[in-house]
Formats: C-alpha cells, structure tokens, sequence
C-alpha cells in the first residue's frame, strides 16, 4: 500500500535511520511546522519537521531541539532467531526507541531467560540457573560471564530500585545480546545455509 502525501515541501536534506523501516536515510521530503514563540516583547520562529522516508513512506517528527519521534531502535537486526527471542529482542529495542531505558534493561534481562528455555533448558527456573545453563552449554564466550552479570545486575535495579535506568545502560545490554544473539543463532545456521 502507497501512502500519497498531499502538499509534501522540501527542506535541507535531513540524514536519519527510520524507525519504521530501518534503513538509514537523507531525506528532504517534508512538512515544516511554524512555531511563534514569546519572550518577553521578542517573537522567535521555531521550526519543526515532519520528514517522510522513501522506502516505506511514513513520516518521522523532529522537533525543535532536533530529537527523532519515533525513534530508531538501537543494535540490529539478528536472522536466524526463533519467533519469541526475536519478538523479545525487537521488544527490547523498540523501548529504546522510545526512551523506556528501564523497559529495555528488564527485557534484555528477561530475554536471556528466553534464550536458555529455546536452547533446551526448563521453564520455571531461577534467573542464576538459566545463566549457569547457558554458560555449562558454552553459549556464553569465555569472557562473557561479566557481560552476563551485568545484565543480572541491571535488571535486578531496575526491578528492585527507584532509580530509573540510563540510556547507557540499555545500549550496553543491547549491544552484548546483540553479540550473543548473533553466536548462539545468526552464525551457526549462516554456516550451515552455505
């Protein structure tokens, strides 16, 4: 289905990964919105944007301050992932998109519990036992225990604690399950298809 945008403008070409499709793009197709803002006796103009992707056509807002809505999901894409991990790890993500940093943490967490069960191990089992599962099955690299705690210690704040969990914090989970997600599934039937 084409969408037909209807007194579309141009604007400086404007380089962003779109949410809803996921390719990177540099696109001047846009609406501008017109802001008039008071301060004191002086009027500022701020301008607003409303760009549309060319691949699959669906606008992305930019406000003032330049800040992405939707925005683009962080880490990549996995082939080769079973329905529920991917459904997780795409979950994961797409929190991130939207600044829910602690949603993010407790999926990621969550998801390393999914991991164990697909690979065998089952339900119903404590968090430490899926880690020791996935670690006695070689899934996790030698050095990638820490990596694992990490996580365990992540989820268990943002479960347990007030604070709310950082930007940081979800990227540096995403881009470990990324990683393990790409070992344990991607590369082993990459090898096997060719």
């Amino acid at each position: 289905m084409t969408i037909e945008w209807r007194n579309v403008g141009s604007a400086a070409s404007k380089k962003y990964v779109c949410a809803y499709c996921g390719n990177s793009i540099a696109s001047n197709v846009c609406y501008q919105g017109l802001e008039n803002v008071r301060e004191g006796t002086t009027v500022f103009a701020r301008f607003h944007y409303l760009y549309i992707c060319h691949f699959c056509e669906k606008p992305t807002y930019f406000n003032v301050e330049g800040t992405q809505t939707p925005g683009a999901p962080f880490g990549n894409d996995v082939a080769f992932l079973p329905s529920d991990v991917n459904s997780l790890y795409k979950e994961s993500r797409r929190c991130y998109s939207a600044g829910a940093f602690t949603g993010s943490v407790l999926c990621s967490r969550k998801l390393l519990m999914n991991i164990a069960v697909s690979k065998g191990e089952a339900q119903g089992k404590t968090f430490a036992e899926y880690v020791d599962f996935l670690n006695s099955k070689g899934y996790i690299p030698p050095d990638g225990k820490e990596w694992v705690d990490k996580i365990r210690q992540k989820g268990n704040d943002a479960t347990h604690e007030i604070p709310d969990m950082k930007k940081e914090d979800a990227e540096m989970l995403i881009t470990f399950l990324e990683m393990l997600l790409r070992i344990i599934y991607e590369f082993p039937n990459r090898a096997k298809s060719t």
